[in-house]
C-alpha cells in the first residue's frame, strides 16, 4: 500500500517542493506582465548595487524567475523593479538568515497544514462511527488550498524566487556531486514556489483524492458469499477482502493450499468482472447474498434476483483526475502534462529512463527463465494470476491460519501493536533510546482501509500508521501490512528529525521510502518471531521473488503511463470509452512483455489495481522502489541494519542518482537484480 504524503496532486502544486521551471524564451517574457524593459531595467539597478560575479549571476536568474510569475494585482511594473531592488540579499550571511527564517516559517506552515488535513481525515479513515455526509465534506477539505494565493500575495514567494535559483533536473545531476549541504538545501528552497494553481483547483483536486480513497477503501467483497455453480463455502466467514490488495493477498495465500488452484481461479474472475465494470453493485460488502463470478448471477436465500453492473465507477473516478490534471496543466508551461510533472518533477527521472529500465527487465532472459522455473515448481502451465506467484519464499513451517492465530493473538489491538514497535526496531539493530525515540514519534491507527503511513512535515507531529485490525485481532495479512508501513514511518521519522536542513527532509522520490518500507517486509517472519528455514538457496529464492515481484509491477506501470498517453491523446473520452481503452492497453501490454512467457494472450489482469484510481502514476514508484531496495539489500548484507541505513536516510532530498551514489556508491540500474537472479538460477533446480 502506498505511503499517504500530503498529497501527490498538492505536491505537483506546491508542497512537495517542486516547480515548474523557468523558461528564458523571449516569446514566454513578452506574454508576461513584466517585459523584457522591465527585467532589464530591475537588473542594471542590482548589478550597479551588488558588483560582485557570484551576485550578478543570481541576479540575473531571481529577476527573470520573479518576472515570470508577477501578475498585474501583484503591482505595477515600476512596483516589481522596486521590489527587485529591495529584496535582493547579496550579502552570504544575510543570505544564509533569509534561508532559516524561511525554513522554519516554511515547516511551520506544511506541518500544520499537514496535520489539519490528517485529522480530518480521521472519520473516514480510521475506524470508528459509520461515515456521514460531513465527514465527507471535511475530509475533503484541503487546509492547504489557498497557500500559493497567500504566498504569492504576500509577496514571500517572490522573495524565495528572487533570492533561491532553481535547478533544472539535467543540472542537479551535473552539479549536485559538487555541492556542500547548504547549496543542496538552497536548490530545493529554489523548489518551493512554482506554478500558481488557484486554490479553487486545489480544493477541487483535494476532495476528489478523498471521494476516491473513500471508494476504494470501502470497496470489499465477501468472499463467504462466492459460488461456481453449486459448489460454495470456498471461504471462511467474514472473509471481506478490500479490492485489489485483500484479493491479491488472498490468491496469493492459495499456493499449495488444498483446493488453492480452484480457489485462486475464483478470485481471478472476481477481478476481472471489477475490471469489466459488469459486477453487480449489490455484492459490493454484502455479506448476505450468493454470486457466481462465472455466471455473474446473484442469489438471495436460493433465489436468482436481477442486478445492475457496477457500471463503470472505477472509470469514472480515473476520468475526473484527468479533467482535474487537464485544468492545472494551463499552469506548468514548462510541463504541461501531468506525465511530464509526474516523471520530471516528482519522481526526478525521466519518463524514458524509467520506461527503458522497465523494459529491459521485463524482456530479459532471466524472466522467461524464472517462469519456467515457476511452471516447473507448480507442476502444471502458468495462469496469468502467477504474475502474483509467492512460492519462492522460504518455508516457514506455518499456514496461513497458524500464522493468523498467532498474530491476532499477539496483536489483538492497535495499542499492543504500537507497544511491540520498539521492540522490533531493537530487533533490526537500533538502540533502546534510538527505538523508543522513534516510535515516540509514530502514532498507530485501525484503518478503514488496507493500512497506509502518512508522514509528518513538522517537528513536534508524529508520522501515522494506518493498520486494518479485525474486531478479533490482527491478522497475518494486516500484520505483513502493517510491517510495510512501519518502514515508511521509521524512514519519515529518521528524515524529518535526524536532518541537517529542513528543505532537506524526506527521500528523492517516493520510490525511496517504498524500498525502506520492502526492507522491513521481508524481514516481517523474523520480526514477528518465527523462524524461516534457512538453506543454502534462501538467498536465491528471495532474489528470484523480488525479480518476480518487479516483473509483476512493472507491467502495472506501463499500463498506468499507457492509460494517461491515450487520455491526452483523446481529452473528449467518456467513461465507458475509457474503460475500454484501459482494458486494451492491459492487454497489450500482456501480450507484449507476458503472453511469450505465460503462453496466453489477451489478459486484462494488469488493469486491477486500485492505485490507477485513488492515486494515477504512483504505480511506477513501486519497481523503482524495488530496484532500488535490492542495491539496498545488497549494501546491508551481513551488517548491522540499523547502523547501516541511518546514514541512507539522513541524506534527505537529493536527486535520485546522487541519493544512489553516495549510499551504495552505484546509480539506479536493473543490472543488479538481473546479474543476481541469473546466478541463482544457476543454483536452484
Amino acid at each position: 500500500m502506498k505511503t499517504k504524503k500530503i498529497s501527490k496532486w498538492i505536491g505537483l502544486c506546491t508542497l512537495s517542493m517542486i516547480c515548474f521551471g523557468f523558461s528564458s524564451d523571449k516569446n514566454s517574457l513578452e506574454s508576461s506582465f513584466i517585459t523584457a524593459k522591465e527585467i532589464m531595467e530591475a537588473t542594471s539597478a542590482l548589478n550597479k548595487k551588488y558588483r560582485a560575479e557570484d551576485a550578478q549571476k543570481r541576479i540575473a536568474i531571481g529577476v527573470k524567475q520573479v518576472a515570470e510569475t508577477w501578475l498585474e494585482t501583484d503591482g505595477t511594473r515600476p512596483e516589481f523593479v522596486q521590489f527587485c531592488v529591495n529584496n535582493f540579499e547579496a550579502d552570504s550571511a544575510q543570505l544564509d538568515v533569509l534561508f532559516q527564517k524561511l525554513s522554519r516559517n516554511l515547516e511551520l506552515l506544511f506541518g500544520y497544514h499537514n496535520k489539519m488535513s490528517v485529522d480530518l481525515k480521521i472519520p473516514i479513515q480510521v475506524s470508528g462511527d459509520e461515515i456521514t455526509n460531513i465527514d465527507e465534506l471535511f475530509g475533503g477539505l484541503n487546509p492547504s488550498a489557498h497557500f500559493t494565493d497567500d504566498m504569492y500575495a504576500s509577496k514571500i514567494a517572490f522573495v524565495c524566487l528572487l533570492n533561491f535559483p532553481r535547478y533544472s533536473l539535467s543540472e542537479k545531476n551535473a552539479q549536485g556531486g559538487q555541492w556542500s549541504r547548504q547549496q543542496w538545501a538552497y536548490a530545493r528552497m529554489g523548489d518551493v514556489f512554482g506554478a500558481r494553481i488557484p486554490a479553487l483547483l486545489s480544493q477541487k483536486f483535494a476532495q476528489l483524492e478523498t471521494e476516491s480513497d473513500s471508494y476504494i477503501s470501502d470497496y470489499n467483497i465477501c468472499m463467504e458469499g462466492l459460488v461456481k455453480g453449486k459448489k460454495k463455502d470456498f471461504f471462511a466467514p467474514n472473509t471481506h477482502l478490500i479490492t485489489h490488495w485483500g484479493l491479491r493477498d488472498e490468491l496469493k495465500s492459495q499456493y499449495g493450499q488444498k483446493e488453492g488452484l480452484e480457489k485462486q481461479k475464483l478470485i481471478y474472475q472476481v477481478m476481472k468482472r471489477i475490471i469489466a465494470q459488469d459486477i453487480p453493485s449489490i455484492v459490493i460488502n454484502n455479506a448476505n447474498l450468493e454470486w457466481d463470478p462465472y455466471t455473474n448471477k446473484v442469489s438471495d436465500q436460493g433465489k436468482l434476483i436481477e442486478t445492475l453492473p457496477e457500471a463503470n465507477v472505477r472509470y469514472e473516478y480515473l476520468l475526473k483526475f484527468f479533467g482535474v490534471a487537464k485544468e492545472m496543466d494551463a499552469y506548468y508551461p514548462m510541463y504541461p502534462s501531468y506525465i511530464q510533472r509526474v516523471f520530471d518533477l516528482d519522481m526526478e527521472l525521466g519518463q524514458k529512463e524509467v520506461e527503458k529500465l522497465f523494459t529491459t527487465l521485463l524482456s530479459s532472459e532471466q524472466i522467461k527463465k524464472t517462469a519456467n522455473l515457476i511452471a516447473k515448481r507448480l507442476g502444471r502451465k502458468l495462469e496469468a494470476y502467477d504474475i502474483w506467484y509467492a512460492g519462492f519464499k522460504v518455508d516457514n513451517e506455518l499456514s496461513e491460519a497458524q500464522l493468523d492465530q498467532w498474530t491476532k493473538e499477539k496483536y489483538p489491538t492497535t495499542q499492543a501493536f504500537k507497544a511491540d514497535l520498539p521492540r522490533v526496531l531493537m530487533q533490526l539493530g537500533f538502540t533502546p533510546e534510538k527505538a523508543d525515540f522513534i516510535c515516540s514519534k509514530i502514532t498507530v491507527d485501525a484503518s478503514r482501509g488496507a493500512g497506509h503511513a502518512w508522514e509528518a512535515k513538522m517537528k513536534g507531529d508524529n508520522a501515522r500508521l494506518r493498520t486494518r485490525i479485525g474486531a478479533d485481532g490482527m491478522n497475518y495479512k494486516g500484520y505483513n501490512i502493517a510491517v510495510h508501513e512501519f518502514g515508511h514511518n521509521v524512514e519519515q521519522t529518521l528524515s524529518l528529525y535526524d536532518m541537517d536542513y529542513y528543505m532537506l527532509g524526506g527521500v528523492p522520490t517516493t520510490a525511496f521510502t517504498e524500498a525502506l518500507a520492502f526492507m522491513f517486509q521481508v524481514r516481517n517472519l523474523d520480526l514477528l518471531g518465527v523462524s524461516a528455514v534457512k538453506s543454502e538457496e534462501s538467498d536465491d529464492l528471495e532474489c528470484l521473488q523480488t525479480l518476480w515481484s518487479t516483473y509483476e509491477i512493472m507491467g502495472v506501470s506501463l499500463v498506468d503511463i499507457r492509460v494517461w498517453e491515450w487520455m491526452y491523446a483523446h481529452p473528449n473520452c467518456n467513461a465507458d470509452e475509457l474503460k475500454e481503452a484501459v482494458i486494451r492497453i492491459a492487454k497489450e501490454v500482456w501480450n507484449t512483455y507476458y503472453a511469450p512467457v505465460f503462453g496466453k494472450k489477451e489478459e486484462p489482469i494488469l488493469a486491477i489495481y486500485s492505485h490507477m484510481i485513488i492515486d494515477p502514476l504512483y504505480l511506477p514508484s513501486y519497481p523503482i522502489g524495488h530496484l532500488i531496495d535490492f542495491q539496498l539489500e545488497q549494501a546491508v548484507k551481513e551488517k548491522n541494519f540499523a547502523n547501516t541505513i541511518m546514514p541512507w536516510f539522513e541524506q534527505g532530498k537529493l536527486t535520485p542518482k546522487w541519493w544512489m551514489k553516495k549510499a551504495v556508491q552505484k546509480e539506479l540500474s536493473v543490472q543488479a537484480i538481473l546479474d543476481a537472479a541469473e546466478g541463482a538460477l544457476e543454483k536452484i533446480k
